[in-house]
């Protein structure tokens, strides 16, 4: 059975034996390509989701040529990758998922010849047949000329490509890009003071009382440029003093402010994040002067979407932006790394002109597991209104040392480091895939400790227990499936804890005895739990069981049938820990060929431990990841395009 697209290329059935998805077409069997992309998804550089979007989206305009098809192709998939664009002339270069290309290989791919033949599953290089790039017909002028591309800034609205100075988007990530761009760049120019709400003189008083150590120069910089500038970009590592800084900045603002009491809101992208940063906030606030405490008024920091406010059916859209801006004076936002490109667009659309906004984070953590690098992207780009923090305050030396290697990218300090060991550090260095326990260094011994404070606390509905006993460690893994994945080493953990506790013993594979800690993976506005979220199960007392939720000095407490879709969480991602802090983190690398191992996912572990972190990986999978930087694809670090007047409404 065979059949063609609108514009003739024709499609073969994938074998429904192979265990592929395919290409699936709306009332059809699934699908897979010939011609030209074949070979790019045999090769594992592209997946069927990159073909079916750049097909359907040709099929609207007839497009013909397998050229803009591919491009198209590449564009969704550097979306999926994280990236907001791509560059054809930078694509021959693209890493290819080898797991895909054995599955490719496996299944027969429709790719002819020598690209089938010299796949990444036979271990040899994939000659893939790439475009000519330059000519009157070359790949850049077919792409250009193509009624389903919208050539340059300028170009036509309603096309859902855009080719920009040698990059292809999705046109919806453009109109966020720019939408960045342009309200960013109007923001690092300084007010006019007659335009400032804050007296000068006296935010110097405030900065001089708030911070009035000789090596709190940086600090006293972050709330000059807060006062100054319409927007600031306070970065640091970890203990270096951002929250604590943070909170003084709002109360010098709030303290000085002329014009009547400062609306201040704090958010951060996620449930977990946004309830750290309160906590943080209000612990500093405590030890100011109740002049500073009054003047600030009670503080309550929220998710970036529930500030918005977002719109039923929809993860993009919100209650407030360009046309009814959020009334807040001041906008904080902590772990802004974890900000994606349209939510970063959707914030400062939504912020009217007159307000100020603070973006606080670490740019050399792992970005938004969607598209963008927009914390890092600006610190590159910014001309001003950057203050990065160096001084660390709180975390350990010896974790200190190894984070600052990993993040130099100095890949034979981090491994001696590691290797010395310490009692901040330590590498294990298993023989195989799949370790035996007691080939785990102490990771056994964590996990059973945590398990049983865990257990013992939750028998006696105590929830701060419980919750304090969350934190004291946490197994961050790369993947979530495989060998090296959240799955797999989820079912280890709960092997060792019903070895060990008699409690786990038995059970339905759907019981939550108490001790169980849970992961919220979805909002939930009514139980106030946002995705990310970590809980326990406690006894009640009277037979059944309740969730514990939030700081261990305030716990929430849900009952199981008001919950949001949860589940275990005796491992995570790191990307899910992002945000987290745990006493002690064990993070599991993946082999060395991993395209997920890289500089930002080891950093990001590292930073989670305050007070011992064990990397479980051989020397070649440390190396390769401090060696390996995530590279985003984006436009935010070039010069705005001269063409360009007010930034558009976001996509």
């Amino acid at each position: 059975m065979t059949g063609t697209t609108a514009h003739g290329t024709p499609l073969t059935p994938m074998a429904a034996e192979n265990g592929t998805s395919g290409l699936a077409l709306p009332g059809s069997v699934p699908w897979r390509a010939e011609g030209l992309l074949a070979p790019f998804v045999a090769a594992g550089l592209l997946v069927a989701a990159d073909v079916h979007v750049a097909r359907r989206l040709a099929a609207v305009v007839a497009e013909a040529d397998e050229r803009v098809l591919l491009a198209v192709a590449l564009a969704v998939r550097a979306v999926r990758g994280g990236s907001v664009c791509v560059r054809l002339d930078e694509v021959a270069a693209l890493p290819v998922d080898e797991d895909i290309a054995t599955e490719g290989a496996a299944s027969g791919s429709a790719a002819s010849g020598s690209a089938a033949s010299g796949s990444a599953a036979s271990g040899g290089a994939v000659p893939l047949p790439w475009p000519d790039l330059a000519g009157p017909d070359g790949w850049h002028a077919a792409v250009r000329r193509s009624r389903l591309v919208a050539d340059g800034p300028e170009g036509p609205a309603d096309r859902p490509v855009r080719w920009v100075d040698g990059r292809v988007y999705l046109d919806r990530y453009w109109r966020d890009e720019l939408t960045v761009r342009t309200l960013t760049a109007g923001r690092v120019v300084a007010a006019s003071p007659s335009a400032s709400a804050h007296d000068g003189a006296a935010v110097e008083g405030a900065v001089l009382r708030l911070f009035p150590r000789a090596d709190d120069e940086r600090q006293r910089d972050a709330v000059r440029t807060a006062a100054r500038l319409p927007l600031t970009v306070l970065t640091g590592g970890p203990g270096t003093g951002k929250t604590t800084t943070v909170a003084r900045l709002v109360a010098a603002l709030a303290s000085t402010r002329t014009g009547g009491p400062l609306r201040v809101a704090l958010a951060a992208p996620t449930g977990k994040a946004a309830a750290r940063l309160q906590e943080s906030v209000e612990a500093e606030l405590r030890g100011l002067d109740p002049a500073d405490r009054a003047a600030v008024g009670p503080v309550r920091a929220t998710t970036l979407h529930r500030l918005l406010g977002p719109l039923p059916g929809t993860t993009t859209r919100f209650r407030h932006d360009a046309g009814r801006r959020l009334p807040h004076d001041l906008v904080v936002v902590d772990e802004s790394s974890m900000v994606s490109l349209t939510l970063m667009a959707r914030l400062l659309a939504a912020v009217r002109p007159g307000a100020h906004v603070v973006l606080v984070g670490d740019p050399d953590q792992l970005s938004s597991v969607e598209a963008g690098a927009v914390l890092a992207d600006l610190v590159a780009a910014l001309p001003a209104g950057v203050v990065r923090l160096e001084r660390v305050h709180r975390f350990g030396t010896e974790l200190a040392e190894l984070a600052e290697a990993v993040r130099r990218g100095d890949a034979d300090t981090a491994v001696a480091l590691l290797r010395a060991g310490g009692a901040s550090r330590e590498l294990v260095e298993p023989a195989g895939p799949r370790p035996a326990a007691e080939d785990l260094g102490g990771l056994r011994a964590d996990v059973l400790a945590a398990g049983r404070a865990l257990t013992e606390a939750a028998r006696t509905a105590d929830a701060a227990g419980a919750l304090t006993a969350l934190a004291r460690h946490r197994l961050l893994l790369a993947h979530r499936q495989g060998p090296a994945g959240v799955a797999w080493w989820a079912a280890v953990v709960e092997h060792w804890l019903a070895e060990a506790e008699p409690s786990w013993r038995g059970r339905a594979p759907c019981a939550w005895p108490p001790g169980t800690p849970l992961l919220v993976t979805e909002n939930d506005p009514v139980a106030a739990l946002s995705n990310g979220d970590t809980g326990v199960v406690l006894d009640d007392g009277s037979g059944g069981t309740v969730v514990a939720f939030g700081d261990p000095a305030a716990p929430v407490l849900v009952r199981p049938y008001r919950l949001p879709a949860v589940q275990p969480v005796h491992a995570m991602t790191v990307h899910r820990g992002q945000g987290s802090q745990f006493a002690r983190v064990t993070v599991l690398l993946p082999p060395a060929a991993s395209p997920l191992l890289t500089r930002e996912l080891l950093y990001t572990a590292i930073t989670r431990a305050r007070e011992h972190v064990r990397v479980i990986g051989g020397e070649e999978a440390v190396r390769r990841a401090v060696e390996q930087p995530v590279r985003r694809a984006s436009g935010l670090r070039e010069p705005l395009p001269s063409s360009v007047g007010t930034a558009p409404r976001p996509g």
